[in-house]
């Protein structure tokens, strides 16, 4: 997504084109393996084959790419109308679908919102009535497949960028900044009436409690997932130097009772930045974090004050870690600009083993560029969330054995046919990549204009 200042991280161009020109040459070994693995796993036909342009069936638009036989509807636009009379904020972000009754499912959908304002959300669910970010609750019909209704969830928080779902049928929302009260932003005072940096439990239904959870870090956060074995929270941290962390509740289920927060070490790899071998099994241990409210270093303005406290400790520094997803008891994340060609990074953490492993690193933007947010499918495989610098980015499934394969594409162009919005959107990117409970439908948002858009099709004909 982005980094503290709100520019987006990107690539040196110079770099890249050197790069490519010397790649049949220089590319390494491992790296021309993977890319023959890829090229293997499409002529296989791993993935649910070429994708083409479909259309939408609420628009009538081809705003996406997908495979033959897969369909999908469009919902939840920036402008759209939601319920006690506000208009759906733009930034659609991380997203799950919490709880399926029969056909009825109740998703909750972040809005990474940066610029100050009125709340969406009633006065009883705003944090801080300056900030405009937020959470929406729709409700989708997975029969008729379409949006029943749509209201705001929480307001009054800050770039809410990612979080996850709870065993328990709540959301876990996640502002991507550590901005503070009447604070400043490029020498700019900001209105905020709180400070920002925090995580806020949403629930699937009724009015939000704006509290923050203290207990569980003040950083730049981006996603979570929880183990349903044990309570304990996983958290990504997007940073250019990054910790992964573990919340220890002191009540499983029960995180405003508070817990201990830990970060990741992982043995003889003080940096995974680079120089990382796919599937090695790496032991792990964590390192506790005695202050997580201290959201700077001691006597600077960096933004990396829990990331510190761990490192100083032995732990080790992972490359802008994003999404976050638990699934078939293993917790899987990427960080986005790791690896030798800092394309981005999968990893695979077993609990129960403590150990960490590689499953794929991207050989270069070709190939994946800058994976973001991560969903378990029902079948065990992995989706990935495209947010880089191709011409058009992409939804990709990932097999565990790291086979990737694409699975759909941004074809967003637009000239006013919805909310008035104009321009060539395929750059944007993908995110907040759910499936329904019952495996149906895979839900994923296009930040920039800001849509959610359902998928469906023969998921069983294929690994997800």
């Amino acid at each position: 997504m982005r980094n503290e200042s709100g520019n987006v991280v990107r690539r040196d161009f110079l770099k890249l084109g050197a790069l490519a020109t010397a790649a049949f040459a220089a590319e390494p070994f491992d790296a021309l393996r993977r890319r023959s693995q890829l090229q293997a796993a499409e002529t296989r036909g791993t993935g649910y084959g070429p994708l083409r342009p479909a259309r939408d069936e609420a628009t009538g638009l081809e705003l996406i790419k997908l495979p033959q036989g897969f369909r999908y509807v469009s919902f939840g636009w920036t402008g759209d109308p939601l319920a006690g009379g506000t208009r759906t904020p733009g930034l659609h972000d991380g997203m799950a679908a919490l709880v399926q009754a029969g056909n009825l499912v109740t998703v909750i959908r972040n809005h990474e919102v940066s610029l100050p304002g009125p709340s969406i959300a009633p006065a009883v669910s705003t944090y801080d009535p300056q900030a405009a970010a937020g959470c929406v609750r729709l409700l989708f019909d997975a029969d008729a497949g379409k949006l029943v209704s749509a209201e705001p969830a929480i307001g009054g928080t800050h770039r809410n960028c990612a979080g996850g779902p709870t065993p328990w049928g709540t959301w876990l929302t996640c502002e991507e900044t550590v901005d503070d009260a009447h604070g400043t932003y490029q020498g700019m005072p900001l209105p905020f009436e709180q400070d920002h940096g925090f995580i806020f439990e949403v629930p699937a239904s009724g009015d939000a409690s704006p509290v923050p959870l203290k207990a569980m870090g003040r950083f730049v956060h981006e996603a979570i997932a929880v183990d349903p074995a044990s309570g304990i929270v996983y958290e990504t941290e997007d940073h250019e130097t990054a910790g992964f962390y573990r919340f220890i509740p002191t009540a499983p289920g029960k995180l405003i009772d508070g817990g201990r927060l830990e970060m990741m070490r992982v043995a003889g790899t003080p940096d995974s930045r680079r120089g990382m071998k796919p599937n090695q099994s790496l032991a792990v241990s964590w390192v506790e974090i005695a202050d997580p409210l201290r959201h700077r270093r001691p006597g600077t303005n960096d933004t990396s004050g829990v990331f510190d406290q761990g490192q100083r400790q032995g732990g080790t520094t992972f490359a802008r870690l994003e999404g976050c997803w638990f699934g078939g008891g293993q917790v899987y994340f990427t960080a986005t600009s790791g690896g030798d060609a800092e394309a981005g990074q999968i990893w695979e953490y077993d609990p129960a083993a403590e150990r960490l492993r590689l499953v794929f690193e991207s050989p270069g933007a070709h190939v994946l560029d800058y994976p973001d947010n991560i969903t378990v499918s029902p079948r065990g495989a992995l989706v990935l969330c495209e947010d880089g610098d191709r011409k058009a980015e992409r939804l990709c499934g990932l097999t565990l054995d790291g086979q990737l394969f694409p699975l759909a594409e941004n074809n967003v162009v637009l000239s006013g046919e919805k909310n008035g919005f104009s321009g060539d959107f395929r750059k944007q990117e993908w995110c907040g990549a759910t499936f329904t409970p019952d495996g149906r439908w895979l839900l994923a948002n296009i930040q920039t204009p800001g849509l959610t858009v359902a998928i469906t099709g023969p998921w069983e004909q294929g690994p997800l």
